[in-house]
């Protein structure tokens, strides 16, 4: 089994060759059916470096398959351009979309991309030219370690007028005024749009401070908004996930404009109101409850969810915070009053300008 470019270049034989379906999901019960027989499953270098292998792996027990290992695209690569590996970024885009960049893109940047064919190349040029990272440089790779092989060097025009062939890597040199992401948490508000129902930069850095995220975690992320908290929870490891719960149909599609603008495509947005949407999804390791905070969600969630989960919620009117202050008694944690103040324009001179304060409640329960 395997793809038909893989199959060509397979000698005559009496072997049944069988090309694996696009997408890749639906080989799997094709593979299935061969069990008992002796069965080869092509796939280009390393099958576990964003190859087939892991998904292979993952749907048959260890004794059933073994791997035989060729070079990686990513190291045929770096051999070609003498980058070390060890500090260049790798990135599997021939099934996932180009935005999976945009946290990454800063001048300097050195990556290896995998692309899902010639025509990508293109793609990938436009899209640096439209988040302002113009003077990046393609290292154009095709057929990499074998008899078609050829690699050019081109700027972003010569990509776009250009033509390339599959299978195709670009290593990307990163060169340009487009912003870049801060690795900090708190990102700047401008990066996410928004009706203005968003939590501010620095009440979301705290915020995510107190969520504290490690690896592997999952959050609820309760009164979405704008998916700011979610969005940047995913931004702190690629092993995060993160649902959205978010009542009103428009910012529960603004949350998906933003997620996918972002590159955390793989964040999931639920419209509907807490907490009669939560008893559908998987057990949280963090909740944050940034809008919708009520009595019963907060009986509910303490009803519901499991030991150690850890709970943050802000508010921001009087009512709420005599909510939280009441919470805050009964079952402990840490209660945070966060005040913040802006010079702006006051006549001719400047003032301190308040914004309402944030009260934050955060609990292991």
């Amino acid at each position: 089994m395997g793809p038909p470019r893989h199959l060509s270049l397979i000698p005559g034989s009496k072997a049944q060759r069988v090309e694996w379906p696009v997408p890749f999901a639906e080989g799997l019960p094709i593979l299935t059916g061969f069990r008992g027989r002796r069965t080869v499953v092509l796939a280009s270098g390393d099958p576990f470096w964003f190859g087939a292998g892991s998904v292979i792996a993952r749907s048959f027990p260890a004794a059933e398959w073994t791997a035989l290992p060729g070079q990686s695209t990513f190291s045929l690569a770096a051999a070609r351009l003498g980058w070390p590996l060890e500090s260049t970024l790798t990135f599997g885009l021939h099934a996932a979309p180009l935005t999976r960049l945009r946290p990454h893109l800063a001048p300097g940047l050195r990556a290896i991309l995998l692309l899902r064919d010639g025509k990508a190349v293109a793609e990938l040029a436009t899209y640096l030219g439209e988040t302002g990272f113009a003077d990046c440089a393609l290292h154009v790779m095709e057929a990499l370690g074998g008899p078609r092989e050829r690699a050019r060097s081109v700027s972003l025009t010569e990509a776009l007028l250009g033509s390339f062939e599959h299978p195709v890597c670009v290593g990307l040199d990163v060169g340009g005024t487009g912003p870049a992401f801060p690795k900090a948490s708190g990102k700047p508000d401008d990066i996410f749009e928004t009706d203005g129902q968003i939590t501010k930069r620095p009440v979301r850095a705290l915020s995510l401070s107190a969520l504290a995220p490690q690896r592997g975690e999952y959050l609820w992320d309760i009164g979405g908004g704008t998916g700011s908290i979610s969005i940047e929870w995913l931004m702190c490891d690629p092993s995060l996930t993160a649902t959205a719960i978010e009542p009103r149909a428009d910012r529960a599609e603004r949350i998906r404009r933003n997620a996918d603008a972002l590159g955390q495509d793989r964040l999931e947005v639920v419209q509907g109101t807490a907490p009669e949407a939560l008893g559908t999804l998987s057990a949280p390791d963090a909740v944050f409850v940034g809008g919708g905070l009520s009595a019963d969600l907060l009986t509910w969630l303490h009803a519901n969810l499991a030991t150690g989960t850890r709970l943050v919620a802000n508010a921001v009117t009087l009512e709420s915070e005599a909510l939280l202050a009441a919470w805050q008694a009964k079952l402990g944690g840490d209660l945070l009053r966060i005040e913040l103040a802006q010079a702006s324009a006051l006549g001719p001179r400047r003032g301190w300008k308040s914004a309402y304060p944030v009260v934050q409640w955060s609990v292991t329960l």
